[in-house]
């Protein structure tokens, strides 16, 4: 399959956000009940048209959320055009921790301009809810990136994530 441009995207977060979830459901359009923990890196490919005639290859590297795995997966950062910063909106913890994440990219990215999305992930679990869309959408505003709420569970806007990021950097 031919390909007008190929992006790097990085997914980072916590452990147990759902980093692994999101990215096979964007590849595989399913839901994988019995996730295994990440260790170090997973690698997959996707191309998907940005307009008539515009392919887009994008590299998806989804990296593990533990502390111990932090000095490998900085390495990935140097030629990401693009990051998918992924909190879980019932764990408030893991959203405290998205400026830790946001940080490391930029400090290990070569890219002068590298795009962040943030992603408030388990929206299926809106009972259970620690962070409002309120909150997340303020620090999404105040970091100049986007937020969007997804689900691996029912499939909610994964698609549009991957798809939101990729338009962004097209642009740029």
């Amino acid at each position: 399959t031919s390909y007008d441009y190929q992006f790097r995207f990085v997914i980072v977060g916590d452990s147990t956000v759902g980093k692994s979830s999101l990215l096979k459901y964007f590849i595989c359009a399913k839901f994988d009940e019995l996730a295994e923990p990440t260790v170090g890196v997973d690698f997959f490919i996707r191309t998907i048209d940005v307009e008539p005639g515009v392919r887009i290859k994008l590299q998806l590297w989804d990296t593990a959320g533990q502390e111990r795995f932090k000095s490998i997966t900085a390495s990935y950062f140097r030629n990401c055009a693009g990051v998918l910063l992924v909190f879980d909106i019932t764990n408030r913890s893991s959203f405290s921790h998205i400026p830790d994440w946001m940080n490391n990219c930029r400090l290990h990215s070569t890219f002068t301009k590298t795009t962040f999305l943030l992603v408030g992930h388990k929206a299926d679990l809106e009972a259970t809810r620690q962070v409002t869309s309120r909150e997340a959408t303020l620090f999404a505003d105040f970091h100049d990136m986007l937020y969007l709420e997804t689900s691996s569970v029912d499939g909610c806007n994964v698609d549009e994530a991957f798809r939101l990021l990729t338009e962004q950097v097209y642009a740029i």
